[in-house]
């Protein structure tokens, strides 16, 4: 096993159960590998990521251009990468985030319609060569999906967007998965619970064992 951790990223739109697959990971992360593991998230996981996490999910009155949608999330990625992301894997620590660029291309990219090539520079003056080892799509259908998070209770500002912007989410995602299928695992998260986290283990220990 290199010394070096392993980035796990979880994706998906609203209400495939990312939370609570991703404690799944972790407890199979830390009980079963054994190995050091740092749960965050995004945007989030520094007290900064987190201030502009609450201004980008609040649901107000003004109109948030796309371009200032943008430039917040990699405002806070920039901050949790250099600050907590890039500092655990240098340490062997394996790192395992709700979300991450993929989210970006997905709602950013395909969901406002943002250039794909302005995604692609800030992500390289970002990161540069930095990007996630494996990354599960937890995926169902839209209005699934949708019901789940409603039922959950007060709806943010992106899950209060209409079908239509998930459904092209949706599609972001799974054409990101498919242009890189050696990263990607893609879950039917449809399925009971069970299922669904019996497919992560697989995946998961497979992938380990390399």
């Amino acid at each position: 096993m290199s010394k070096k951790g392993l980035f796990i990223t979880l994706e998906g739109v609203e209400g495939v159960g990312k939370s609570t697959n991703l404690q799944y990971i972790h407890k199979l992360l830390s009980d079963e590998l054994q190995v050091p593991v740092m749960v965050t998230r995004e945007p989030g996981g520094t007290p900064l990521a987190e201030e502009l996490r609450g201004v980008l999910l609040q649901p107000r009155g003004e109109h948030v251009n796309e371009l200032t949608e943008l430039m917040l999330m990699f405002a806070a990625r920039a901050q949790h990468l250099h600050e907590r992301i890039l500092p655990s894997l240098h340490q062997g620590v394996w790192v395992l985030c709700d979300r991450f660029t993929d989210a970006t291309y997905a709602y950013q990219g395909s969901g406002r319609g943002m250039c794909v090539d302005v995604i692609a520079s800030l992500e390289q003056l970002v990161q540069g060569e930095v990007r996630p080892d494996l990354t599960f799509l937890l995926d169902l259908p839209v209005e699934v999906g949708l019901a789940r998070a409603q039922a959950r209770g007060q709806m943010d500002r992106f899950e209060s967007e209409q079908s239509a912007f998930f459904e092209r989410v949706r599609e972001g995602y799974l054409k990101r998965a498919k242009c890189e299928p050696d990263r990607f695992v893609i879950i039917d998260a449809q399925p009971p619970l069970e299922e669904v986290q019996a497919q992560i283990r697989q995946a998961l220990l497979t992938r380990a064992s390399k």
